[in-house]
C-alpha cells in the first residue's frame, strides 16, 4: 500500500475511534450542592443532596478537638494559613462528625472569603487524588477535601500518591483546598507494619521514617480518646434533649449504662445508637436522621 494511503486509512481509523470514544466529563457545577463525593471510576463530582450530619453542639467530650478544628477551618475560608488536619483515636468518638459538623458552621460563616464545599474522596481512590485537585485548582470555591477511615496496609503504595499531592510536589496542594482525614491509627500505619520495617530494614530507621514521614504532611494531629462514663451519658443525655425524648434523667442514665455494657464500650456511636433504640420504644421519630458520630 501506498504511504499516502497508509496515512489516510490511519487517519480515518483514528477519526472513528475518537467519534466512539466517550465525550469528556462536564465541569463540575459547585454551586449545586454543599458537599460532593469524587466517584474515581468516572473521574466525576456527585452533588450530595443531604449531608448526613449532626449539629456541632451535640458533639459532647471534644471540645477542645471542636474548638481548635472550628478555628483552622475558619481560618482557611477566610483565606488566612491553616494546616491540613489528621483526626486519629479511638472509634466512635465522632471523628468524622466533627469535620462534617465542622464545615456546617464556616460554610453559613459571613466572615468567609470563599464559599466553603465539602468534597469526599474514598479511601481506595486516593491514587485518584492528582486528578481531583486538578478540577478544584481554579474553582471560585473553597474546598474541604474530606477522607473517612483512612489506613494503608503493608503492601499499598498509594500513600505516596498522597504524600506528594499533599505537600511534595511539584504543584502541591491548590490553595483554595484543605485536606482533613481521619484514622484510628496515629500514623496511618498498623504498628505490626512499622515493627516490621524496623527489624527487616537495613537501615531501619529510614524505613520508618519514610512511612511516617506522611503523617507529618498533616500540621494539626487531633487526638480522640476512650471517654469517661460521665462524657457518655452526657452524650445521651445532650441527645435525649434535643430530640424532647421523654423519658427521665434516672431512667436514661440507667438503661444507657445498662445499653454500654451490652456493647462493650462507651462512645458516642453507643451514645446515638441507644437513642435510636429509647426513641423507638416510646414510639417517637427523631426529628432529623442523624448519623452515628
Amino acid at each position: 500500500m501506498p504511504e499516502a494511503d497508509a496515512l489516510a486509512l490511519l487517519a480515518r481509523i483514528a477519526a472513528a475511534l475518537e467519534r466512539l470514544a466517550p465525550p469528556p466529563p462536564a465541569a463540575p457545577d459547585f454551586s449545586a450542592a454543599e458537599a460532593f463525593i469524587w466517584r474515581a471510576a468516572r473521574a466525576e463530582l456527585t452533588p450530595v443532596v443531604q449531608i448526613n450530619r449532626v449539629e456541632l453542639s451535640l458533639l459532647e467530650g471534644v471540645a477542645r478537638q471542636r474548638e481548635l478544628l472550628l478555628d483552622n477551618t475558619r481560618r482557611f475560608a477566610r483565606g488566612l494559613p491553616a494546616n491540613n488536619a489528621l483526626l486519629w483515636g479511638a472509634r466512635g468518638m465522632g471523628k468524622s462528625s466533627l469535620v462534617k459538623s465542622v464545615h456546617a458552621e464556616v460554610a453559613h460563616d459571613p466572615a468567609s472569603r470563599l464559599q466553603l464545599k465539602l468534597v469526599e474522596i474514598h479511601r481506595e481512590d486516593i491514587e485518584s487524588l492528582p486528578s481531583l485537585l486538578g478540577a478544584l485548582r481554579d474553582a471560585p470555591f473553597a474546598f474541604l477535601l474530606f477522607c473517612d477511615d483512612l489506613s494503608f496496609d503493608a503492601a499499598e503504595t498509594s500513600y505516596k500518591s498522597l504524600k506528594s499531592a499533599l505537600e511534595g510536589g511539584v504543584e502541591g496542594r491548590p490553595r483554595n483546598v484543605l485536606f482533613y482525614a481521619t484514622s484510628n491509627r496515629r500514623h496511618l500505619l498498623p504498628r505490626d507494619m512499622m515493627e516490621n520495617e524496623r527489624s527487616s530494614a537495613i537501615i531501619p530507621g529510614e524505613a520508618v521514617e519514610e512511612k511516617v514521614s506522611l503523617s507529618d504532611r498533616f500540621g494539626l494531629w487531633l487526638g480522640f480518646h476512650n471517654c469517661s462514663q460521665k462524657e457518655y451519658l452526657d452524650m445521651v443525655l445532650g441527645y435525649a434533649r434535643h430530640h424532647r425524648l421523654g423519658a427521665t434523667q434516672e431512667t436514661i442514665e440507667r438503661e444507657a449504662l445498662e445499653w454500654s455494657i451490652t456493647r462493650g464500650a462507651r462512645s458516642g456511636r453507643v451514645a446515638w445508637q441507644y437513642i435510636q433504640d429509647l426513641a423507638g420504644r416510646l414510639g417517637k421519630r427523631l426529628d432529623k436522621l442523624g448519623e452515628q458520630p
